[in-house]
Protein backbone atom coordinates (compact mmCIF):
# COMPACT_ATOMS: atom_id res chain seq x y z
CA UNK A 1 0.00 0.00 0.00
CA UNK A 2 0.75 3.36 -0.32
CA UNK A 3 2.08 5.24 3.11
CA UNK A 4 1.32 8.97 3.18
CA UNK A 5 3.11 11.00 5.96
CA UNK A 6 1.44 14.61 7.02
CA UNK A 7 3.05 15.66 10.13
CA UNK A 8 2.51 19.08 12.37
CA UNK A 9 4.78 21.34 13.89
CA UNK A 10 8.44 21.35 12.23
CA UNK A 11 10.55 20.73 15.59
CA UNK A 12 13.19 18.83 15.85
CA UNK A 13 11.83 15.83 17.07
CA UNK A 14 9.48 16.10 13.92
CA UNK A 15 12.29 16.67 11.67
CA UNK A 16 14.80 14.77 13.19
CA UNK A 17 12.33 11.54 14.08
CA UNK A 18 9.54 10.86 12.61
CA UNK A 19 10.16 12.75 8.52
CA UNK A 20 13.55 11.52 8.99
CA UNK A 21 13.17 7.94 9.59
CA UNK A 22 9.80 8.09 7.36
CA UNK A 23 11.82 9.11 4.44
CA UNK A 24 15.25 6.66 5.63
CA UNK A 25 12.42 3.76 5.55
CA UNK A 26 11.21 4.39 2.33
CA UNK A 27 7.38 3.14 2.11
CA UNK A 28 6.69 6.42 2.22
CA UNK A 29 5.70 8.43 -1.67
CA UNK A 30 4.67 11.70 -0.33
CA UNK A 31 6.05 14.07 3.26
CA UNK A 32 4.21 16.99 4.14
CA UNK A 33 4.58 19.30 6.68
CA UNK A 34 2.09 21.88 8.40
CA UNK A 35 4.03 24.92 10.05
CA UNK A 36 3.22 28.17 10.94
CA UNK A 37 6.52 29.83 11.11
CA UNK A 38 6.73 31.75 7.38
CA UNK A 39 10.14 31.88 7.39
CA UNK A 40 10.91 28.10 7.80
CA UNK A 41 7.94 27.27 5.10
CA UNK A 42 9.92 29.54 2.73
CA UNK A 43 13.56 28.18 3.49
CA UNK A 44 12.71 24.69 2.78
CA UNK A 45 10.70 25.60 -0.31
CA UNK A 46 13.64 27.74 -1.47
CA UNK A 47 16.00 24.89 -0.92
CA UNK A 48 13.04 22.68 -3.10
CA UNK A 49 11.95 19.96 0.01
CA UNK A 50 15.39 19.80 1.47
CA UNK A 51 16.56 20.12 4.62
CA UNK A 52 19.17 18.73 7.12
CA UNK A 53 19.66 17.43 10.33
CA UNK A 54 22.66 16.87 12.75
CA UNK A 55 22.75 13.88 14.33
CA UNK A 56 25.11 13.47 17.53
CA UNK A 57 26.17 9.55 17.85
CA UNK A 58 28.84 9.08 21.29
CA UNK A 59 31.78 9.95 18.74
CA UNK A 60 31.17 11.83 16.16
CA UNK A 61 28.15 14.44 14.66
CA UNK A 62 26.61 13.13 11.44
CA UNK A 63 24.63 15.12 8.96
CA UNK A 64 21.70 14.26 6.82
CA UNK A 65 19.47 15.38 4.41
CA UNK A 66 16.21 14.62 3.95
CA UNK A 67 14.19 15.33 0.48
CA UNK A 68 11.05 15.16 -1.01
CA UNK A 69 9.27 17.22 1.49
CA UNK A 70 5.92 19.45 1.01
CA UNK A 71 5.13 22.05 3.25
CA UNK A 72 3.02 24.25 3.93
CA UNK A 73 1.50 27.04 6.25
CA UNK A 74 -2.29 25.91 7.50
CA UNK A 75 -3.33 29.95 8.30
CA UNK A 76 -2.17 31.44 4.15
CA UNK A 77 -5.73 30.28 2.59
CA UNK A 78 -3.71 28.35 -0.40
CA UNK A 79 -1.57 26.65 1.23
CA UNK A 80 -4.79 25.28 3.81
CA UNK A 81 -6.55 23.82 1.16
CA UNK A 82 -3.21 21.88 -0.05
CA UNK A 83 -2.98 20.24 3.53
CA UNK A 84 -6.53 19.37 3.86
CA UNK A 85 -6.07 17.43 0.75
CA UNK A 86 -2.56 15.87 1.87
CA UNK A 87 -5.13 15.14 5.40
CA UNK A 88 -7.87 13.49 3.35
CA UNK A 89 -5.18 11.06 1.97
CA UNK A 90 -2.54 10.12 4.80
CA UNK A 91 -1.83 6.90 6.66
CA UNK A 92 0.05 8.24 9.12
CA UNK A 93 -0.11 11.69 10.75
CA UNK A 94 1.96 12.68 13.80
CA UNK A 95 1.12 15.78 16.13
CA UNK A 96 4.69 17.24 17.59
CA UNK A 97 3.83 20.42 19.11
CA UNK A 98 4.59 22.34 22.26
CA UNK A 99 1.89 21.07 24.73
CA UNK A 100 -1.78 19.52 24.01
CA UNK A 101 -2.97 22.71 24.59
CA UNK A 102 -2.26 24.17 21.07
CA UNK A 103 -4.39 21.36 19.28
CA UNK A 104 -7.31 23.96 19.40
CA UNK A 105 -5.18 27.07 19.14
CA UNK A 106 -5.79 29.10 15.76
CA UNK A 107 -9.70 28.21 15.64
CA UNK A 108 -10.29 26.41 11.73
CA UNK A 109 -6.97 26.62 11.14
CA UNK A 110 -5.75 25.02 13.89
CA UNK A 111 -4.49 21.19 14.29
CA UNK A 112 -7.44 19.55 15.43
CA UNK A 113 -9.96 21.85 12.32
CA UNK A 114 -7.99 20.63 10.03
CA UNK A 115 -7.69 16.91 10.90
CA UNK A 116 -11.61 16.87 11.33
CA UNK A 117 -11.96 18.49 7.89
CA UNK A 118 -9.37 16.25 6.26
CA UNK A 119 -10.75 13.05 8.21
CA UNK A 120 -14.16 13.71 7.01
CA UNK A 121 -13.13 13.21 3.51
CA UNK A 122 -10.55 10.59 3.75
CA UNK A 123 -9.65 8.68 1.13
CA UNK A 124 -7.17 6.39 3.04
CA UNK A 125 -7.81 2.81 3.36
CA UNK A 126 -7.26 3.80 7.43
CA UNK A 127 -4.52 6.02 9.23
CA UNK A 128 -2.84 6.04 12.27
CA UNK A 129 -2.46 9.38 14.41
CA UNK A 130 0.54 10.17 16.60
CA UNK A 131 0.68 12.22 19.22
CA UNK A 132 4.01 13.39 20.41
CA UNK A 133 3.31 15.96 23.04
CA UNK A 134 4.44 14.54 26.46
CA UNK A 135 1.09 14.29 27.69
CA UNK A 136 0.15 10.49 29.16
CA UNK A 137 -3.14 10.82 27.29
CA UNK A 138 -2.48 13.34 24.31
CA UNK A 139 -4.32 11.15 21.89
CA UNK A 140 -7.13 10.72 23.75
CA UNK A 141 -7.11 14.33 24.20
CA UNK A 142 -6.89 15.40 20.57
CA UNK A 143 -9.27 13.10 19.83
CA UNK A 144 -11.89 14.52 22.18
CA UNK A 145 -10.98 18.29 20.07
CA UNK A 146 -11.73 16.73 16.75
CA UNK A 147 -14.82 15.60 17.69
CA UNK A 148 -15.64 18.67 18.63
CA UNK A 149 -15.18 20.04 15.39
CA UNK A 150 -16.36 17.37 13.38
CA UNK A 151 -17.64 13.66 14.81
CA UNK A 152 -15.65 11.51 12.68
CA UNK A 153 -15.82 8.03 14.59
CA UNK A 154 -17.03 6.42 11.57
CA UNK A 155 -13.82 6.70 9.36
CA UNK A 156 -11.02 3.70 10.26
CA UNK A 157 -8.58 5.95 12.83
CA UNK A 158 -6.38 5.17 15.52
CA UNK A 159 -4.91 8.23 17.85
CA UNK A 160 -2.13 6.78 19.37
CA UNK A 161 0.18 8.16 22.07
CA UNK A 162 4.01 7.78 22.00
CA UNK A 163 7.12 7.70 24.72
CA UNK A 164 9.73 9.68 23.19
CA UNK A 165 13.24 9.76 25.17
CA UNK A 166 15.02 11.40 22.29
CA UNK A 167 17.06 13.92 23.26
CA UNK A 168 17.11 16.85 20.97
CA UNK A 169 17.42 20.92 20.33
CA UNK A 170 17.36 23.83 17.57
CA UNK A 171 20.27 25.59 17.89
CA UNK A 172 19.61 29.44 17.05
CA UNK A 173 22.92 31.08 17.75
CA UNK A 174 24.88 31.50 13.84
CA UNK A 175 28.27 31.96 16.42
CA UNK A 176 27.65 28.40 17.91
CA UNK A 177 26.64 26.60 14.94
CA UNK A 178 29.87 27.80 13.29
CA UNK A 179 31.70 26.52 16.62
CA UNK A 180 29.78 23.06 16.59
CA UNK A 181 30.49 22.55 12.87
CA UNK A 182 26.85 21.89 12.54
CA UNK A 183 24.94 22.36 9.13
CA UNK A 184 21.81 24.85 9.30
CA UNK A 185 18.42 23.57 8.62
CA UNK A 186 19.11 25.08 4.75
CA UNK A 187 21.57 27.91 3.89
CA UNK A 188 18.75 30.18 3.58
CA UNK A 189 18.11 30.04 7.52
CA UNK A 190 19.88 30.80 10.27
CA UNK A 191 18.92 27.78 12.52
CA UNK A 192 20.06 24.01 13.26
CA UNK A 193 18.45 20.89 14.20
CA UNK A 194 20.78 18.80 16.94
CA UNK A 195 19.75 15.62 17.57
CA UNK A 196 20.92 12.13 19.60
CA UNK A 197 20.60 9.00 17.62
CA UNK A 198 18.63 7.48 19.62
CA UNK A 199 15.49 6.18 18.05
CA UNK A 200 14.08 3.51 20.14
CA UNK A 201 10.37 4.69 20.42
CA UNK A 202 7.55 3.48 22.03
CA UNK A 203 4.24 3.90 21.18
CA UNK A 204 0.26 1.96 21.52
CA UNK A 205 -0.22 -1.01 19.29
CA UNK A 206 -2.28 -0.18 15.14
CA UNK A 207 -4.77 -2.12 15.63
CA UNK A 208 -6.49 -0.98 12.46
CA UNK A 209 -6.95 -3.95 10.28
CA UNK A 210 -6.44 -2.36 7.05
CA UNK A 211 -2.67 -0.56 8.17
CA UNK A 212 0.49 -1.55 8.67
CA UNK A 213 2.94 1.33 10.50
CA UNK A 214 5.31 3.25 7.49
CA UNK A 215 8.07 3.96 10.15
CA UNK A 216 9.48 0.94 11.24
CA UNK A 217 11.40 2.18 14.20
CA UNK A 218 8.45 2.04 16.80
CA UNK A 219 8.38 -0.32 19.65
CA UNK A 220 4.46 -0.99 20.04
CA UNK A 221 2.91 -1.32 23.23
CA UNK A 222 -0.27 -2.88 24.81
CA UNK A 223 -0.32 -0.05 27.48
CA UNK A 224 2.16 2.50 27.39
CA UNK A 225 1.33 3.56 30.66
CA UNK A 226 4.57 2.42 32.54
CA UNK A 227 6.59 3.47 30.10
CA UNK A 228 5.45 7.20 30.31
CA UNK A 229 6.04 6.24 33.86
CA UNK A 230 9.47 5.10 33.40
CA UNK A 231 10.36 8.38 31.30
CA UNK A 232 8.80 11.34 33.50
CA UNK A 233 10.41 9.52 37.05
CA UNK A 234 13.50 8.16 35.14
CA UNK A 235 14.37 10.09 32.61
CA UNK A 236 12.86 13.28 33.09
CA UNK A 237 13.67 13.30 36.36
CA UNK A 238 17.72 12.63 36.81
CA UNK A 239 17.78 14.93 33.49
CA UNK A 240 16.22 18.06 36.07
CA UNK A 241 18.20 16.34 38.88
CA UNK A 242 21.94 16.89 37.10
CA UNK A 243 20.80 19.86 35.54
CA UNK A 244 20.15 21.78 38.69
CA UNK A 245 23.54 20.06 40.44
CA UNK A 246 25.00 20.91 37.18
CA UNK A 247 24.11 24.84 37.62
CA UNK A 248 25.66 24.86 41.07
CA UNK A 249 28.63 23.43 40.36
CA UNK A 250 28.86 25.98 37.32
CA UNK A 251 28.42 23.56 34.48
CA UNK A 252 27.73 24.78 31.14
CA UNK A 253 27.20 21.88 29.61
CA UNK A 254 25.40 19.01 30.75
CA UNK A 255 28.87 16.74 29.65
CA UNK A 256 30.94 19.03 31.81
CA UNK A 257 28.80 16.85 35.05
CA UNK A 258 31.25 13.76 33.94
CA UNK A 259 34.14 15.62 35.51
CA UNK A 260 32.05 15.26 38.85
CA UNK A 261 31.79 11.68 40.60
CA UNK A 262 29.59 12.62 43.23
CA UNK A 263 27.21 14.14 41.66
CA UNK A 264 27.31 11.44 38.80
CA UNK A 265 27.04 9.37 41.92
CA UNK A 266 23.87 11.19 43.39
CA UNK A 267 22.03 10.83 40.00
CA UNK A 268 22.77 6.96 39.78
CA UNK A 269 21.10 6.25 43.23
CA UNK A 270 17.99 8.08 42.52
CA UNK A 271 17.75 6.49 38.89
CA UNK A 272 17.97 3.01 40.06
CA UNK A 273 17.57 2.93 44.42
CA UNK A 274 14.51 5.57 44.19
CA UNK A 275 13.01 5.61 40.71
CA UNK A 276 13.76 2.58 39.67
CA UNK A 277 12.95 0.12 42.74
CA UNK A 278 9.83 1.75 42.69
CA UNK A 279 8.72 1.15 39.17
CA UNK A 280 10.19 -1.95 39.09
CA UNK A 281 7.71 -2.90 42.58
CA UNK A 282 4.91 -1.30 40.63
CA UNK A 283 5.27 -2.93 37.48
CA UNK A 284 7.21 -6.19 37.85
CA UNK A 285 4.14 -8.50 37.46
CA UNK A 286 3.99 -6.90 33.65
CA UNK A 287 6.87 -9.05 33.02
CA UNK A 288 8.55 -6.92 30.38
CA UNK A 289 12.72 -6.70 30.69
CA UNK A 290 12.32 -2.87 31.55
CA UNK A 291 11.09 -3.38 34.89
CA UNK A 292 13.32 -6.37 36.39
CA UNK A 293 16.86 -4.91 38.47
CA UNK A 294 18.88 -5.97 35.66
CA UNK A 295 16.15 -4.28 32.50
CA UNK A 296 16.37 -0.82 34.93
CA UNK A 297 19.93 -0.77 35.51
CA UNK A 298 20.44 -0.86 31.58
CA UNK A 299 18.09 1.71 30.84
CA UNK A 300 19.88 3.94 33.39
CA UNK A 301 23.17 3.41 33.26
CA UNK A 302 23.09 4.36 28.79
CA UNK A 303 20.75 7.63 30.30
CA UNK A 304 23.49 8.23 31.81
CA UNK A 305 25.63 8.13 29.24
CA UNK A 306 23.57 9.78 26.67
CA UNK A 307 22.73 12.81 29.03
CA UNK A 308 26.10 13.99 29.09
CA UNK A 309 27.14 13.23 25.17
CA UNK A 310 29.38 15.42 24.40
CA UNK A 311 28.49 15.68 20.79
CA UNK A 312 25.05 16.78 21.85
CA UNK A 313 26.17 19.67 23.90
CA UNK A 314 23.14 19.76 25.40
CA UNK A 315 23.35 23.37 27.56
CA UNK A 316 22.86 23.02 31.61
CA UNK A 317 20.13 26.05 31.45
CA UNK A 318 18.40 24.45 28.64
CA UNK A 319 17.54 21.14 30.71
CA UNK A 320 16.94 23.01 34.02
CA UNK A 321 14.64 25.41 32.70
CA UNK A 322 11.04 25.98 33.90
CA UNK A 323 12.17 24.77 37.65
CA UNK A 324 8.13 25.76 38.65
CA UNK A 325 6.81 22.99 36.29
CA UNK A 326 9.18 20.63 37.22
CA UNK A 327 8.60 21.16 40.71
CA UNK A 328 4.85 20.26 40.28
CA UNK A 329 3.16 18.32 42.56
CA UNK A 330 2.76 15.87 39.52
CA UNK A 331 6.06 16.57 37.53
CA UNK A 332 9.22 14.70 37.64
CA UNK A 333 11.05 15.61 40.55
CA UNK A 334 8.47 15.71 43.67
CA UNK A 335 6.31 12.71 41.44
CA UNK A 336 9.25 10.73 41.39
CA UNK A 337 9.44 11.27 45.13
CA UNK A 338 6.28 10.66 46.06
CA UNK A 339 6.15 7.47 43.67
CA UNK A 340 9.31 6.03 45.86
CA UNK A 341 7.30 6.69 49.40
CA UNK A 342 4.17 5.30 48.04
CA UNK A 343 6.33 2.18 47.90
CA UNK A 344 8.43 3.00 51.09
CA UNK A 345 11.42 4.13 49.57
CA UNK A 346 13.05 7.18 51.23
CA UNK A 347 13.82 9.63 48.20
CA UNK A 348 16.64 11.10 49.84
CA UNK A 349 18.62 11.95 46.55
CA UNK A 350 16.05 12.93 44.78
CA UNK A 351 15.41 15.27 47.81
CA UNK A 352 19.31 16.87 46.73
CA UNK A 353 18.04 17.67 42.89
CA UNK A 354 14.70 18.84 44.20
CA UNK A 355 16.28 21.11 46.89
CA UNK A 356 18.85 22.18 44.00
CA UNK A 357 15.34 23.23 42.05
CA UNK A 358 14.34 25.26 44.83
CA UNK A 359 17.36 26.86 44.61
CA UNK A 360 17.50 27.88 40.98
CA UNK A 361 13.32 28.79 41.37
CA UNK A 362 14.51 31.33 44.02
CA UNK A 363 16.67 33.22 42.61
CA UNK A 364 14.77 33.11 39.18
CA UNK A 365 11.74 33.99 39.82
CA UNK A 366 10.86 37.18 42.11
CA UNK A 367 7.72 35.75 42.55
CA UNK A 368 9.43 32.80 45.13
CA UNK A 369 11.53 35.14 46.42
CA UNK A 370 10.92 33.86 50.16
CA UNK A 371 10.37 36.14 53.43
CA UNK A 372 14.03 34.99 54.55
CA UNK A 373 16.58 34.25 52.26
CA UNK A 374 18.15 30.54 51.27
CA UNK A 375 21.23 29.43 52.23
CA UNK A 376 22.79 26.17 51.78
CA UNK A 377 25.70 26.06 54.09
CA UNK A 378 25.41 27.40 57.49
CA UNK A 379 23.62 26.59 60.99
CA UNK A 380 21.82 29.43 61.63
CA UNK A 381 20.55 30.48 58.08
CA UNK A 382 16.19 29.93 58.26
CA UNK A 383 16.85 27.46 55.30
CA UNK A 384 13.78 25.42 55.98
CA UNK A 385 11.37 28.36 56.55
CA UNK A 386 12.47 29.64 53.55
CA UNK A 387 12.16 26.31 51.36
CA UNK A 388 8.79 25.51 52.86
CA UNK A 389 7.00 28.85 51.95
CA UNK A 390 8.38 28.39 48.60
CA UNK A 391 7.40 25.13 48.27
CA UNK A 392 3.15 25.57 50.04
CA UNK A 393 3.04 28.23 47.07
CA UNK A 394 4.19 25.70 44.52
CA UNK A 395 1.81 22.73 45.66
CA UNK A 396 -2.00 24.86 46.57
CA UNK A 397 -4.64 22.58 47.58
CA UNK A 398 -2.53 19.32 47.91
CA UNK A 399 -2.49 16.63 50.54
CA UNK A 400 -0.58 18.70 53.54
CA UNK A 401 0.54 15.77 55.64
CA UNK A 402 2.42 14.62 52.28
CA UNK A 403 3.66 18.18 51.71
CA UNK A 404 5.07 18.28 55.04
CA UNK A 405 7.01 15.09 54.95
CA UNK A 406 8.02 15.90 51.18
CA UNK A 407 9.66 19.29 52.54
CA UNK A 408 11.14 17.11 55.59
CA UNK A 409 12.80 15.48 53.07
CA UNK A 410 14.06 18.12 50.44
CA UNK A 411 15.40 20.10 53.65
CA UNK A 412 17.29 17.31 55.09
CA UNK A 413 18.86 17.29 51.59
CA UNK A 414 20.67 20.38 53.05
CA UNK A 415 23.86 18.31 54.04
CA UNK A 416 24.30 16.38 51.16
CA UNK A 417 24.15 19.42 48.99
CA UNK A 418 26.10 21.61 50.62
CA UNK A 419 29.30 18.80 49.86
CA UNK A 420 29.21 18.85 46.40
CA UNK A 421 28.95 22.75 46.25
CA UNK A 422 32.27 24.40 45.30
Amino acid sequence: MKHRFVGFGFGPIQAGLCVAEAFAGGCFDRLTIAEVDGEVVRAVRENRGRYTVNIAHSDRVETRTIEGVRIFNPIVAEDRVSLVNALSEATEIFTCLPSVDTYTAGGQNSVAALLAEGLQSSLAPATLIYTAENHNHAAEILQSKVQSFNNVTGRPVQYLNTVIGKMSQVITNPDEIGRLNLRPITPAISRAFLVEAFNRILATRATLPDIQPGIRVFGEKDDLLPFEEAKLYGHNAIHALLAYLGLLRGCVTMTELKAYPEIMAIARRAFLDESGAALIKKYAHLGDPLFTPEGYRAFADDLLERMTNPFLHDAVTRAARDPLRKLGWDDRLIGTMRLALEYNIEPTNMAVGALAACQYLLHQSENFKPTFPIHLSGDSAPHKTAVEEMLRKVWPNTNHNLQKRLIDLICSAKIKLAKILP
